[in-house]
């Protein structure tokens, strides 16, 4: 099995084992707060869901119908999770008004917080991993898994100090209080989640740093033409795709214009993980100067 895909299907384990210790948490205590934390694990299980499903279509090769592959579809997944994290947002919310409306005393809250302290140290260790082979891996479903997680795990501490402060204080209303923070913190967090996705999918360039490397390795592998211009790049997913038009002499064969692409190709390649180039060759008339990457 595909290593991304193996991490995906782990977020699907860990994501039913959480939710578990954190309902358990919940029927311990009665607290709205844990149960709001329980209630965005299901939309963990959920993403996890979404990210594995992703994952496992992105990583299918290029077809007829899809020519430039399927790398695109974690953009999307990941614009439904920040979905589902608005709908966990509100649901919890909802259950805090009524908190505030008939608030209950909690029922052994020792327990209760030492099985949610349990479930969180689980979802931060999942989430660093999620989160740090994502971006090694270039999977942007696997990043919007993790960060996601790094949302929960950072309410969860805030619920288990309001929680502790509850049990403490005898405070009723501080548990539908930090259960609406909780709610208000994961809907700005499935915000940017959906605003990062979206410009993926409007074909989001490179960043300047990678461009200006982009541009070097052109020019220092493009011995034998004139220049380079017109260099576009986009990202699709864990594809980043690369292409210009490269100027050689007009009395070049197309053998040796051709090893000279090889050459930008190979290194290119070789500097950007899943990088795709397309070069387009043309005679010397039609160099810009202005604007084109010299060649060393």
């Amino acid at each position: 099995m595909d290593r991304t895909l193996s991490l995906a299907l782990g977020s699907i384990v860990i994501g039913v084992t959480v939710l578990g210790l954190k309902y358990l948490a919940f029927v311990l205590t009665g607290s709205v707060a844990l149960y709001s934390d329980a209630l965005e694990s299901i939309v963990n299980v959920a993403t996890a869901i979404t990210a594995f499903l992703a994952v496992r279509l992105s990583a299918m090769p290029p077809d007829t119908n899809h020519p430039y592959g399927h790398t695109k579809v974690e953009y999307l997944s990941s614009v439904l999770v920040g979905v589902l994290i608005v709908v966990a947002a509100l649901m919890i919310l909802r259950e805090s008004y009524y908190g505030f409306i008939n608030p209950r005393p909690l029922d052994a809250p020792a327990q209760g917080l030492a099985v949610n302290a349990l479930a969180s140290v689980l979802n931060g260790a999942w989430c660093w991993a999620l989160i740090r082979f994502g971006r090694r891996w270039r999977s942007p479903a696997l990043v919007a898994d993790g960060r996601h997680l790094l949302t929960d795990v950072l309410s969860s501490v805030g619920v288990l100090i309001g929680v502790s402060l509850v049990a403490l204080t005898g405070v009723l209303w501080l548990d539908p209080a930090i259960a609406s923070l909780v709610a208000v913190n994961i809907l700005w967090a499935g915000w940017k989640l959906m605003r990062e996705s979206i410009a993926g999918l409007m074909d989001e360039g490179a960043s300047p740093e990678t461009m200006a490397m982009i541009r070097e390795i052109i020019s220092v592998n493009a011995s034998g033409a004139i220049e380079a211009h017109d260099v576009r790049s986009r990202h699709a997913g864990r594809v980043t795709f690369i292409d210009f038009h490269l100027v050689v002499p007009g009395s070049m064969t197309v053998s040796d214009a051709h090893v000279i692409c090889d050459r930008i190709e190979d290194a290119l390649e070789d500097a950007i993980d899943g990088a795709r180039v397309a070069i387009h060759v043309e005679p010397e008339e039609k160099a810009k100067h202005s604007g084109g990457v010299p060649v060393l």
